[in-house]
């Protein structure tokens, strides 16, 4: 039995009170409705990796042949992706309308990384098991170029503040949606390689992306309605649904190489334009 002197001053009483007064949530950290999107986000890319596990990597362990099962899994994991994307745009618009809580940054940081980090490397992991002709550890070196590319480049985003209405590199759903649509194309296991490697270095490089913003972010939010319509179609056999599907991921893709061409001739023009303006204004 543990004796108290009763002349010794119970220093523990006061830090109990503080322990009791620090336990109430300050209301600056309770979730806003912009963090309850951002959850979505997160529980949309959890749940995108589990139907590309049961859809498509048991069957084909367990030696499946229902490829219906298959194009099925593998259109709701992508549009489960592209409802990631929804939700990661409209939080931030939110976040600007309406209040956001301190933890409105991480927690966008950290459903991003599963939806658009760990969910299209996954896929690309599944991808190098089940294809023909696919390589298992190759494609599991590409997956996780993916992987860190998105790592790196939600990193460099906290540090950095980038230029006022534009992204530093690729934005990570952008690039997560550019590589799913190249596995989606079932080109060739070297050209499918390349491509997404060339995907992940875009994430980190500083090509200029422009912010989805006004009309952009419209037509970023139709395109992706007319993505999980055309993956529906795939999905349930519609007539020319294949090629369809085929045609908007090739888009994608082009999309994605030709936005730093104009980035890069865009930043020419500014760069010849200065020179003009110092030239000007050191004649007499």
């Amino acid at each position: 039995m543990t004796v108290i002197d009763p002349e010794t001053q119970p220093g523990w009483v006061p830090e109990a009170d503080e322990v009791d007064e620090e336990e109430e949530m300050p209301l600056s950290l309770r979730l806003s409705i912009a963090d309850t999107l951002t959850l979505g986000n997160a529980t949309c890319g959890f749940m995108a990796v589990y139907f590309t596990t049961t859809g498509i990597l048991i069957p084909h362990l367990t030696g499946s042949q229902e490829s219906g099962m298959a194009r099925h899994s593998a259109a709701t994991a992508v549009i489960l992706m592209l409802c990631a994307a929804v939700f990661d745009l409209f939080d931030g618009l939110v976040a600007r309308k309406l209040r956001s809580s301190p933890m409105g940054a991480e927690l966008d940081n950290l459903s991003d990384l599963i939806s658009f980090g760990l969910a299209p490397a996954y896929f690309v992991l599944v991808y190098g098991m089940v294809a023909d002709d696919a390589h298992q550890r190759v494609a599991a070196v590409g997956a996780i170029v993916v992987l860190l590319a998105v790592v790196l480049r939600l990193a460099r985003f906290s540090c950095v503040t980038p230029p006022n209405g534009m992204f530093q590199g690729m934005p990570s759903p952008f690039g997560a949606l550019t590589v799913v649509a190249i596995v989606l194309l079932e080109l060739p296991f070297v050209a499918t390689l390349l491509a997404i490697l060339g995907t992940a270095w875009l994430m980190v490089s500083r090509v200029e992306y422009p912010k989805p913003r006004g009309r952009l972010a419209v037509a970023m939010l139709s395109w992706i309605v007319l993505g999980m319509g055309l993956l529906a179609a795939w999905a349930f056999g519609a007539p020319s649904g294949q090629l369809l599907l085929q045609t908007g991921c090739a888009l994608q893709l082009v999309t994605g190489a030709v936005i730093p061409l104009f980035a890069t001739a865009r930043r020419v023009n500014n760069f010849r334009d200065n020179r003009r303006e110092a030239r000007a204004a050191q004649l007499p």
